[in-house]
């Protein structure tokens, strides 16, 4: 009786070590490389073991990234010839629901002018800078003058999509929009206190920058971040209070799994990817590029049978016929709609055909060569690097350090804004011996720089004094300088010119209401210099996805 007694003992001993293991191996707690703690307990490694999936940002919807044609498979009756077929594959993303707004637009436009206030002189021109061109509504034979005063800030006007709005302006609302969010996000999330971001409060050296804050957090806010503490800061220190560290602050990392991706304008390829819309339409023909429309079928009309007949997008019908007859509208619209006027794709975005033409991230050139990336294709990347200061730190801009560019068309725009980390070129030191990149701006790679200029060595230096072979683009080159009387602009009137394609001219995609149905094919693609802006050309910016590639799902499907 006692052997039997003592074998059911060891057998429950056994079983019972066996669970324990098993429970201390499967906790998200204890690392799978060397069985430590890695909940931050007893001062060990810190990790985020209950992250589940990136939040959707504000404005955002999600876009499942894939394999699609992109470029046009069909005739080419304008014999541009520059949207060749070519398969690509995208990585998920989140665009924006809509063309970002007047509302959305003004919104930030008072934020700068409340913390840069115009009427101090050194913050002059990033009010300005930002401003939209509303003269770009104004047309020698025609009365556009209400657009032109009324459009942009008028209420009846506030859920239209933004116009004359430039690609750099474009660029740095993204910027803008990434750090409001991040801001709000850590404040929801009680990193920062209720009331820190107010925009009435802050002072031009003490704006929130996510990158900066990533950083160096304590300089966030001008140095001053300790005074908003948020509940989380709060929580520490009181598990602190028996220690010496009575004024414990915890600062979100990117480890932590809140800090958002930032807003950016789209690429060309995912811009033509979420407007094709293949989510819901798996067909052999849509994936291959026979896809014509953002929507199903091979007409601009509706074939349901509620909306039999209505046009599907805001776009110009014919010459003179903007919107149709009165009392019986071809597509509700003259000049732009309001947003969501039109059904949205199979993605869930609108207006991704018509409306207004949408800036993209990327340089324009005539063609895709058969040796681009096939993956995330995009022409563009300048790669910068953090400036480091004489402490070994990362640098803040401040006030007396902030840089402003002037652009040809003699307009003055920010590079980079009090609190935001400056930036450098990279150097030797990131490039050596590195196979994927040499240098830092890469706009034209493999298509434009010396090396892939053919017979480069014949050219002779044109009239500016620069060889040709420097820029395979012979482009204008109108510059503009200063001195004691104001600006200086120089127009380039040379003879040697033969385009106007160089670095500095952005892809738009998308028809708009100027616009005959033939450009609302997402395939379709025109170049615009980034420095100029339309009354025709809008944005909505992007995110990447970080982690899986479909939301809720962490692996793939068997």
């Amino acid at each position: 009786m006692k052997k039997r007694t003592f074998k059911i003992t060891l057998l429950v001993a056994v079983v019972s070590l066996g669970f324990f293991s098993c429970k201390r191996s499967s906790s998200n707690n204890t690392s799978k490389a060397t069985g430590w703690r890695i909940d931050g307990k007893d001062g060990g490694f810190t990790a985020n073991t209950k992250y589940k999936d990136q939040e959707t940002a504000p404005g955002l919807v999600f876009v499942e990234g894939g394999t699609f044609t992109m470029g046009k498979t069909q005739d080419d009756p304008m014999h541009d010839w520059n949207n060749t077929p070519n398969q690509q594959h995208v990585q998920s993303f989140y665009m924006d629901e809509t063309e970002v707004t007047n509302l959305m637009y003004t919104e930030y436009l008072y934020w700068t002018k409340t913390v840069f206030p115009p009427e101090n002189e050194n913050y002059r021109n990033i009010y300005t800078g930002a401003l939209p061109d509303t003269l770009v509504w104004r047309n020698r034979l025609g009365f556009n003058e209400t657009m032109t005063t009324n459009y942009l800030r008028h209420p009846g006007y506030a859920e239209y999509p933004v116009v004359g709005v430039n690609w750099v302006q474009a660029v740095q609302f993204c910027q803008w929009r990434t750090d409001r969010v991040n801001e709000a996000v850590l404040e929801r999330e009680g990193y920062i206190a209720k009331g820190a971001k107010s925009v009435d409060s802050l002072s031009p050296e003490a704006t929130f920058s996510t990158e900066a804050y990533l950083t160096d957090p304590k300089k966030t806010y001008g140095g001053k971040i300790d005074e908003y503490k948020g509940r989380i800061a709060d929580k520490a220190n009181k598990k602190s209070k028996d220690s010496t560290d009575t004024d414990t602050n915890v600062y979100a990392k990117r480890t932590s799994g809140v800090i958002l991706p930032e807003y950016r304008l789209p690429t060309e390829a995912e811009w033509e990817y979420a407007a094709k819309g293949l989510d819901g339409l798996r067909e052999y023909n849509n994936v291959r590029g026979r896809k014509k429309y953002p929507w199903k079928g091979e007409f601009t009309r509706s074939g349901n049978r509620k909306r039999r007949g209505d046009q599907l997008a805001n776009f110009k019908n014919s010459k003179g016929d903007y919107g149709g007859i009165a009392g019986w509208s071809d597509d509700g619209a003259d000049i732009t709609a309001r947003v969501k006027s039109y059904p949205p794709n199979d993605f869930g975005l609108y207006d991704m055909a018509g409306n207004v033409a949408e800036w993209v991230s990327d340089v324009y050139r005539p063609i895709v060569d058969d040796e681009a990336s096939d993956f995330n294709y995009y022409r563009g990347n300048v790669y910068t690097k953090n400036k480091i200061n004489q402490e070994g730190k990362a640098e803040i801009v401040t006030t007396s350090t902030m840089t402003m560019d002037t652009m040809a068309t003699g307009r003055i725009i920010p590079r980079n804004l009090p609190g935001q980390l400056a930036q450098v070129e990279i150097d030797e030191n990131e490039t050596y011996l590195r196979p994927n990149f040499d240098k830092s701006d890469n706009r034209n790679y493999r298509d434009g720089d010396v090396s892939s200029s053919r017979y480069f060595d014949l050219y002779n230096e044109d009239e500016d004094g620069e060889s040709d072979a420097k820029r395979m683009y012979n482009a204008p080159k109108h510059t503009v300088g200063k001195d004691s009387t104001g600006l200086l602009r120089q127009y380039d009137k040379s003879n040697s010119r033969t385009t106007l394609i160089d670095d500095n001219v952005r892809v738009y995609k998308g028809g708009s209401w100027k616009d005959r149905a033939y450009w609302i094919d997402p395939a379709q693609r025109r170049a615009f210099p980034e420095y100029m802006a339309t009354s025709y050309i809008g944005f909505r910016c992007a995110m990447s996805r970080v982690g899986s590639k479909a939301q809720g799902r962490k692996s793939p499907r068997k």
